[in-house]
């Protein structure tokens, strides 16, 4: 039987005890009322990223899901296999974002956010959020960070998302060394879709899992302690 590669980074290297989600859109007004009124979340701060895009970052209990708006019309393209949320809540509720995301609200949920998959590969999927990633097994298909939660159920093969176009575009892992954890995920046969770069207090680079699904592994100064190297 042959070994199972070690994971790309330690799980104590993980920054925070959840990861983030990430999306765009143009309807950001929409997106603040959607977030504030119906989800239910608190408004964390806003970020700006340059390249014409404001995060507008939203609490749901250590995640936070990331707005990303841009004034500049964005391409209407398939999301790729990040197709649903479950935010743990107070009530129940299904719902819609202003770009088409469900998210479903539910009392007890297994996780404070719960991302769904949906994939024509679960051996790669496994492989890539267990092995490359080193997220925890939680149950048939799923992997957990703390607090949230990712999940994948079998169908038809997603389109490779374009990581700028509108709709739930990303997840977001807080770490404590971008280059090297990028440098590791690439020796396990991880396909790095950007490069480690520094933004401000933040050294990020974007993995893409086997259905082209886009990761950002973030070092943030604010969580690590430490600035990142520069460019």
């Amino acid at each position: 039987m042959s070994a199972v590669p070690a994971p790309a980074f330690d799980r104590p290297a993980f920054a925070k005890p959840a990861f983030d989600v990430g999306m765009a859109t143009n309807a950001l007004e929409a997106h603040q009322r959607f977030w504030r009124e119906e989800a239910g979340l608190a408004y964390d701060h806003l970020a700006r990223l340059g390249g014409g895009f404001h995060q507008h970052r939203w609490r749901q209990g250590a995640s936070i899901v990331k707005v990303n708006h841009s004034r500049a019309a964005l391409a209407d393209e398939p999301p790729g296999g990040y197709v649903g949320l479950t935010l743990a809540a107070p009530r129940s509720a299904t719902l819609v974002s202003p770009d088409g995301l469900p998210v479903t609200l539910a009392p007890g949920a297994p996780a404070s956010l719960h991302l769904h998959v949906r994939t024509a590969d679960l051996d790669g999927f496994r492989r890539f959020y267990g092995e490359v990633l080193g997220l925890e097994p939680s149950g048939a298909d799923a992997f957990r960070l703390g607090e949230s939660l990712i999940s994948a159920t079998p169908g038809a093969a997603p389109p490779r998302a374009d990581r700028f176009a509108r709709g739930l575009r990303y997840m977001t892992v807080q770490i404590f060394d971008c280059d090297a954890a990028t440098a590791a995920a690439e020796r396990l046969g991880a396909e790095v879709g950007q490069p480690p770069r520094t933004l401000g207090a933040v050294r990020f680079s974007f993995l893409r899992d086997p259905d082209g699904n886009w990761i950002e592994l973030s070092e943030r100064g604010s969580l690590t302690g430490r600035d990142p190297r520069p460019d």
